[in-house]
C-alpha cells in the first residue's frame, strides 16, 4: 500500500477520558513486572498494544487494518480514527491478546500490511469513440470501465448532453450534483480522478451493474453513466427532498408515528424487492435513503453486490454505526445483514439521534460485536414497534424477520394504530409540513 506506514508500542489501555485503565480500575488492570506479557493469562493481568497507521485515504481502509488485526488474534479494546480533508488517515487501536516481543508482532504487521495492496487506477489519455449501442466487454478494456453486460438496454451517457447545476455533496473520493440530462432533472455522481483506485473503480462498475438491473418504484432511478475517463459518473434521477440524513441532522426535522411507519414501509418494499432479486444493499442507513413527493427511495448502489448461489458473502463493508455484527466480524451474511441496518434505520426515525452518538463509528462497532450494545428504545415507542426494532437487530441473523415478514408487521402496526390513535408527538418540524412546503 502506498505511503502505509505504523508503529506499535506497549501501552496502557487509555480511555476515552484521558485516564488509563490502572486509575480507572474496573475492567482491566495494566501489569509491567513482565515486559513481554508471556505469563499473563487472566483478564486483569492482559497486555495491551498501542498499534498506530498512518496513510493516504482510500476505500475500506479501515476495514482492512481492524481485518489484519483480527488475523493476528488480536482483540480491539479502543479504537480512534482521523482523517483530514486533503485526504489522510490515521487510525490508532489499542488491542490485547499478544503474548510475544513487541518486534515479533511489528513484523506480523509489516507482513500483513504488504498484503494490503493499494494501485492507483491510471487514467487512459486516448478515448476511441464508441456507439452508445456497443456491448462493453467487446471493446479495449483500457479505455472505460467494463460493465457486465446481461442485456440490450443502452445506459451509456454523453457527458456533452449533462449540465452541473449545483454541488450538493462532496467527498474525498466523489463529488454529487445536482444537474440536467436531456432537459432532465438528475443527480450525477462523480469519482475525483485523483482518487480512483482499483477497489473504488471495482465498487463503481458493480454499482452500474447494479442500478441498470433495478426498476422499482422505491429504489432511486437509474438513467445511465458515463464509464471513459477522464469523466466517470453515474447519473440518477433528483429527489428534491434530500436524504432522511439531511432532514434529521442538518434540518432539525423530526418524524411522527404515521411518517415512520409510511418511511418504514417505503423502504421495506425497497429493500424486499432488491432482496428478491438477490441483491444485497450493504450499507442501508438514513444518508442513503432519499425524499420527493411523499415517497421515500433506496439509494447508493456503491457497495451493494448481488448474492452468489451459495447464498451468503464474507468481505466487510458498510458504514460501522448501522452495520450488523456479523458483517462486523467478517462472518458470512446474506440479506439478514440489511435487515439489522434496517432496524437501525427506524430507531433514528423515532428518536432523531445518531446512532451510539458517544461513541465513535470503530468504539460503537466493537460494542456491538463484544458487548451486544444496541441503541436505547424510548419507553413511549409503540410496543408493537419496540419488538420489531428488536427482533430486527437479533445478533443471530436466522432471527431476523425478512422483509416481507416486515411489511406484514408494519401493517398490523398501522392498524393497531388507528384503531388506538397511539402518535407520538413531536415539536419542531414535521416530516408532513417540510414535504408541502418544497
Amino acid at each position: 500500500m502506498n505511503g502505509l506506514v505504523f508503529d506499535v508500542r506497549r501501552s496502557q489501555a487509555a480511555t476515552l477520558d484521558g485516564s488509563t485503565e490502572v486509575e480507572q480500575s474496573t475492567s482491566f488492570k495494566h501489569e509491567v513486572q513482565d515486559p513481554q506479557c508471556s505469563s499473563f493469562t487472566s483478564r486483569d493481568q492482559r497486555c495491551f498494544h498501542e498499534i498506530i497507521f498512518a496513510c493516504d485515504d482510500k476505500p475500506k481502509l479501515l476495514s482492512q487494518l481492524t481485518a489484519l488485526l483480527g488475523e493476528l488474534g488480536l482483540n480491539i479494546q479502543e479504537a480512534h480514527a482521523f482523517s483530514t480533508s486533503d485526504g489522510y488517515s490515521l487510525d490508532i487501536f489499542v488491542v490485547d491478546g499478544w503474548s510475544h516481543e513487541v518486534d515479533v508482532l511489528r513484523d506480523a504487521l509489516r507482513r500483513g500490511v504488504e498484503k494490503i495492496k493499494y494501485k492507483a487506477w491510471p487514467l487512459v489519455q486516448s478515448m476511441p469513440t464508441r456507439t452508445g449501442h456497443e456491448l462493453m466487454e467487446d471493446s479495449p478494456p483500457a479505455d472505460f470501465v467494463q460493465i457486465p453486460a446481461d442485456a440490450t438496454d443502452v445506459w451509456e451517457v454523453d457527458p456533452r448532453l449533462l449540465k452541473f447545476e449545483r454541488k450538493l455533496a462532496s467527498g474525498s473520493f466523489g463529488d454529487l450534483y445536482h444537474g440536467t440530462y436531456c432537459s432532465q432533472d438528475v443527480a450525477i455522481k462523480v469519482l475525483k480522478p485523483e482518487r480512483v483506485s482499483v477497489d473504488m473503480l471495482r465498487e463503481f462498475a458493480q454499482e452500474v451493474y447494479i442500478m441498470k438491473k433495478v426498476r422499482h418504484k422505491n429504489v432511486v432511478q437509474f438513467i445511465g453513466a458515463c464509464t471513459r475517463p477522464p469523466i466517470l459518473c453515474i447519473v440518477t434521477e433528483f429527489m428534491r427532498g434530500g436524504s432522511i440524513f439531511d432532514f434529521l441532522y442538518n434540518f432539525r426535522g423530526t418524524f411522527q408515528l404515521p411518517d415512520v411507519l409510511r418511511i418504514a414501509s417505503d423502504v421495506s418494499k425497497g429493500m424486499n424487492y432488491l432482496h428478491q432479486i438477490n441483491i444485497v444493499h450493504r450499507d442501508l442507513k438514513t444518508a442513503n435513503l432519499l425524499m420527493d413527493d411523499q415517497v421515500v427511495k433506496v439509494a447508493d448502489f456503491g457497495v451493494a453486490r448481488v448474492k452468489d448461489q451459495s447464498g451468503v458473502m464474507t468481505a466487510e463493508t458498510g458504514t460501522y454505526r448501522w452495520m450488523a455484527p456479523e458483517v462486523i466480524e467478517h462472518l458470512p451474511y446474506d440479506q439478514r445483514a440489511d435487515v439489522f441496518s434496517f432496524g437501525i434505520v427506524i430507531w433514528e426515525l423515532l428518536t432523531g439521534k445518531l446512532p451510539y452518538e458517544d461513541m465513535t463509528p470503530l468504539q460503537a462497532a466493537v460494542a456491538v460485536v463484544q458487548k451486544d450494545l444496541r441503541p436505547i428504545i424510548p419507553a413511549d415507542t409503540h410496543p408493537m414497534l419496540a419488538g420489531l426494532l428488536q427482533k430486527c437487530w437479533q445478533k443471530d441473523p436466522a432471527l431476523r424477520p425478512t422483509f416481507s415478514e416486515i411489511l406484514d408487521i408494519l401493517n398490523s402496526i398501522k392498524e393497531a394504530v388507528r384503531s388506538s390513535g397511539h402518535q407520538k408527538r413531536h415539536s419542531g418540524r414535521s416530516y408532513s409540513r417540510q414535504r408541502r412546503s418544497g
